[in-house]
């Protein structure tokens, strides 16, 4: 229907760092080798990407027939100090506990503050969204990061959840779709859905 317009949302595969479960923002890390990524049988018109490697290597395997447009507004967070680290590295530093405890308000040292985080995702976001309702794209989807996906999932999905409540498997997604309309006004989508199984 043309009054419709979906928009997929993918995690990138696991890395080498997410396996050994460091904090990965902005520092990139290789894709494990050996996992099971497989060509998403769904077609979309139009593909994006953030910048960092981790994401356009998951994009390339996905789909391998598209050349993905990169949008650096896709980045994780930065962690700043905190990159590469792992909880038993940081569990004892006391802006670390703090940040734990309250994530939405305390900031990584020399790393992005969550409020600066979706402000970013949303300049991103807000410049997708224009070029999917200018040209009229139907079917879009994001290559993206753990923390991108949970922040647009609280923003516009149906579903009332917290941030850390969604589940986002590395390689897999959701797709959340509107009305032209809807989407024009920055409205909560109309259906939410995971999108099919990528791995095994």
């Amino acid at each position: 229907m043309d009054d419709i317009v979906a928009i997929a949302l993918f995690r990138h595969g696991m890395t080498l760092e997410n396996k050994r479960q460091a904090y990965l923002g902005w520092t990139d890390s290789t894709l494990v080798p050996g996992q099971v990524l497989t060509e998403i049988p769904v077609s979309f018109e139009r593909i994006f990407t953030s910048d960092l490697g981790r994401c356009r290597e998951t994009a390339k395997i996905l789909f391998p027939n598209y050349v993905p447009e990169i949008v650096p507004e896709l980045r994780e967070m930065n962690f700043g100090d905190w990159e590469g680290k792992t909880y038993e590295q940081l569990k004892y530093d006391i802006m670390y506990q703090n940040w734990l405890d309250e994530p939405f308000k305390v900031s990584p040292p020399n790393g992005e503050s969550y409020s600066a985080f979706t402000l970013r995702v949303e300049k991103g976001w807000n410049e997708i969204t224009k070029r999917i309702l200018e040209n009229r794209i139907p079917t879009t989807a994001l290559v993206t990061h753990g923390g991108v996906v949970r922040y647009l999932l609280t923003r516009y999905a149906t579903e009332e959840k917290e941030f850390w409540d969604w589940s986002i498997p590395y390689g897999q997604g959701y797709q959340l779709t509107w009305s032209r309309e809807g989407l024009r006004r920055g409205e909560k989508c109309i259906s939410l859905q995971e999108v099919p199984s990528m791995e095994n």
